[in-house]
Order: C-alpha cells, then sequence, then structure tokens
C-alpha cells in the first residue's frame, strides 16, 4: 500500500509503477525505439568515427590523443555491456535493437583492429583472424536462425572482453613490460576467437541438423494426418456401396447385405418371353 488514491495511480485504480534505485519504472515503460538500450547502442555507433578520428589525429603517434582514442573506445565498450543488461533486465529488446547491437560491435572492434594495423602496431595477420571469425560467424547465425538461435556463450562473453581489453591496450602508446603484456593479452584472445568460433560452428552444424530432421518430421505427420482425414470409414464405404450392388427393382434385406425377389425378376423376364411367342 502506497496511499496514494487511484487517480493518481493512472486514474482507474491500475497499479502504481515500482519505486527503487533502479531504473526499472522508467525503462520498462518504454517499448518503443527510443528507449535506454537503444540509445546506448546508438551512441556506441556514433562512436566509432569520433574514435577513428581520435586515434589517427597527427598520424597516430601522439600519446595525449590515443589517450583520448581509448577513452572513448572504453565508453564504447561499457555501453556494450549496459545496452544488452538493460535490454534483457527490462524488456526492451526490439528489433533495432537485435540489428544495430552486433552491428555496433563488430564497427567499434573492427575500427580499432584496422586502424592499429594501418599505423603498424598490430600485425595484420591478428586483425584478419579476428574479422573473418567475427564475420564469419555473423553470417553463420543467419544460416541457421530459421532452425534455432545460436546462443551466447561464456566462451564468447570472455572472448569479447579478452579482445576489448587488448585492443584497448593496444590503443594506449605503451611501452616497456606494458607493450609485451598486451601482445600475450591479445595472442589470448585471438585463441579465444578461434576455439569459440569453431564450438560456434560445431552448435551451428547440430541445430541445422535438428532443425531440418524436424522439419522432415512434421512434413511427414502433416501428410498422414491429410491422408487420415481423406479416407473414408468402413460404414460409410458400406452405407454407399450396397444400394448400388442391388439390381433395379430389387431391396436389400436389412441388416443381411443380400438382395430380396432377386429371382422374380428373372421369372418375369422369362414370363415375358413366353408372352411374346
Amino acid at each position: 500500500m502506497t496511499g496514494a488514491p487511484a487517480s493518481a495511480a493512472g486514474g482507474s485504480g491500475a497499479t502504481p509503477a515500482p519505486r527503487g534505485g533502479k531504473l526499472g519504472a522508467a525503462a520498462v515503460n518504454q517499448a518503443g525505439l527510443w528507449n535506454i538500450a537503444n540509445i546506448l547502442t546508438m551512441v556506441r555507433l556514433l562512436l566509432v568515427p569520433v574514435f577513428v578520428l581520435l586515434l589517427l589525429h597527427h598520424g597516430g603517434d601522439d600519446p595525449v590523443w590515443r589517450s583520448f582514442a581509448w577513452a572513448a573506445f572504453a565508453v564504447a565498450m561499457i555501453t556494450d555491456i549496459f545496452d544488452g543488461h538493460l535490454a534483457r533486465t527490462y524488456n526492451l529488446v526490439t528489433d533495432f535493437g537485435k540489428i544495430a547491437d552486433p552491428i555496433a560491435d563488430k564497427a567499434i572492434m573492427g575500427a580499432a583492429l584496422i586502424c592499429l594495423s594501418a599505423l603498424g602496431d598490430l600485425p595484420w595477420w591478428i586483425t584478419s583472424v579476428i574479422l573473418v571469425r567475427e564475420l564469419g560467424i555473423t553470417l553463420m547465425r543467419f544460416w541457421v536462425i530459421r532452425h534455432a538461435v545460436i546462443p551466447a556463450s561464456r566462451g564468447g562473453k570472455l572472448k569479447t572482453l579478452a579482445q576489448g581489453t587488448a585492443a584497448g591496450m593496444y590503443v594506449l602508446a605503451l611501452t616497456g613490460p606494458l607493450a609485451t603484456l598486451r601482445f600475450w593479452v591479445m595472442m589470448a584472445a585471438v585463441v579465444l576467437t578461434v576455439v569459440t568460433g569453431l564450438d560456434y560452428v560445431r552448435q551451428a552444424v547440430v541445430l541445422r541438423r535438428k532443425g531440418l530432421a524436424a522439419e522432415r518430421a512434421a512434413a511427414l505427420e502433416a501428410v498422414t494426418a491429410a491422408a487420415d482425414a481423406g479416407r473414408p470409414d468402413t460404414a460409410s464405404v458400406v452405407a454407399v456401396v450396397q444400394p448400388d450392388a442391388c439390381p433395379t427393382g430389387t431391396e436389400a434385406v436389412p441388416g443381411t447385405g443380400t438382395a430380396e425377389g432377386v429371382a422374380e425378376p428373372v421369372a418375369g423376364a422369362g414370363g415375358a418371353t413366353e408372352a411374346e411367342r
């Protein structure tokens, strides 16, 4: 009980919006495009060109500008964590979010890797492995989406964390032991990228096989049901066939299925012949 009158709760005794320190009521009531989760996704998309400009400013050699670029990259990665959490927790999942969120993820990470390789800080083979894996898994999700959705695994989340940490360390102008550490963090990210990618491929193949098997079983069941529905029962067949089987002028004896007086037309026919003679 809050003590508030019905009109204050919505005019007709509706349950008042829940209170609390969480962002709950404000977020739950937003079912349209402009909710907090989608806004964070769009902020991440807008940060991509900002990050690129900051990283490449003065040829990418200025540690100060690279620090600014790291700040933009960090904000983008943080929004990646919060927008998904808010969307799932407060039922803010929209079609726009389903499309824009993975695009924003791939855009910020791809921009970081490509720029770092272009600057000579990161080997191109690392960028190629990560980008090919990310693009391939995205296409594979669409390949099996009509059968099932491949859920995000713990390994995939750990891979994302490792990639973000390693890329962020490369964005900063690190030297000495920290520069060596970031190399090994990136190697760990590459290993996780490949391993989780292979696991997703395995899941996709299994889900597709199960989906195809389920479709075949459903089709067979539908054909069987249609055949059963179109097949007349035995009683109907007997009722339809028996009257037609009896010659004209005869009647079927109820319950026997035989025609009584079959001989009468024969005798009559014989008499008519004698008369004609």
